[in-house]
């Protein structure tokens, strides 16, 4: 990933591999917007104890950063559950309920999610030009909240994995993600060969610390993504509070920052009919 400083002091990040396509996601920092600590600065949730008009505030300074209508993106209440929404422009502005993960096969329609540790991840298929964004703490990464976007995307759109190219945002790191017992265990009764995500660098005896970025791959690879097109930001939130909300490191006090993704509009090429030109 690499960053962009936007004109009005709002910073995001892109994904590399995804430079020469059309389609567009960027990852907010908590740069460029208004509110004050512990939110600094551009914070996306009322929930935290936020003024409302500041974060709608600074979701209109996300929004022109990008040259987006802040009244179009479809956003979500996060639940870290694995249901997936299909959305078209009809549901421009709504608010998915109980939903972590969002496709779509509609050009141009901005698709929201929130997040301060939990994993971003996004699913392009370039030959279906369709697009799913998802939400994944713990609970959803261990119960296959990637590969049930993806299961969608292939149920909605005929996604084959192998066309897909998929991103991991900046989340908790292995290095900073100590869990207990229960996400363990639950780890152990869900995910295929979990002890490679695991680690103890405190001793046998201690916490593991959970490796969301490599399970998450994992699951996109063990469902047909290859390696190869999965980029993996590699961004500790934890270890990153400058430039990112962490809830983890910050205890609670502290914003939620965005991932807003959209396809561009393109057509089919007449000579290659599985490429898309803008």
């Amino acid at each position: 990933m690499h960053p962009i400083q936007h004109e009005n002091g709002v910073i995001t990040y892109t994904f590399d591999h995804l430079s020469a396509l059309p389609v567009a996601a960027h990852i907010s920092t908590r740069h460029g917007g208004i509110s004050p600590g512990p939110w600094d600065s551009l914070n996306f949730s009322v929930s935290r104890g936020d003024e409302p008009e500041r974060v709608q505030t600074n979701f209109g300074r996300f929004s022109a950063a990008l040259g987006i209508d802040p009244a179009q993106p479809v956003r979500t209440h996060q639940v870290h559950g694995t249901a997936v929404a299909k959305v078209d422009w009809d549901d421009a502005g709504s608010r998915q309920r109980a939903t972590d993960a969002l496709i779509t096969d509609a050009a141009g329609l901005p698709l929201f999610l929130v997040f301060a540790d939990c994993t971003p991840i996004l699913l392009y298929d370039r030959v279906t030009h369709s697009l799913g964004v998802c939400h994944a703490g713990w609970r959803g990464t261990v119960n296959g909240a990637a590969a049930s976007t993806l299961w969608a995307m292939q149920a909605a759109y005929g996604t084959e994995p192998k066309n897909v190219l998929a991103g991991i945002g900046p989340s908790i790191g292995p290095a900073s993600y100590e869990v207990g017992e229960e996400v363990y265990l639950m780890a152990q009764a869900k995910l295929p060969q979990p002890d490679r995500f695991f680690t103890f660098p405190n001793g046998a005896d201690a916490n593991p610390y959970f490796d969301l970025w490599q399970a998450n791959a994992a699951q996109l690879i063990e469902s047909g993504v290859p390696q190869e097109q999965i980029e993996i930001a590699g961004i500790d939130t934890a270890q990153n509070t400058a430039d990112f909300f962490s809830h983890r490191a910050e205890k609670g006090q502290c914003g939620l920052f965005g991932m807003l993704a959209w396809l561009g509009d393109c057509a089919r090429s007449g000579d290659a009919p599985n490429r898309w030109i803008i």
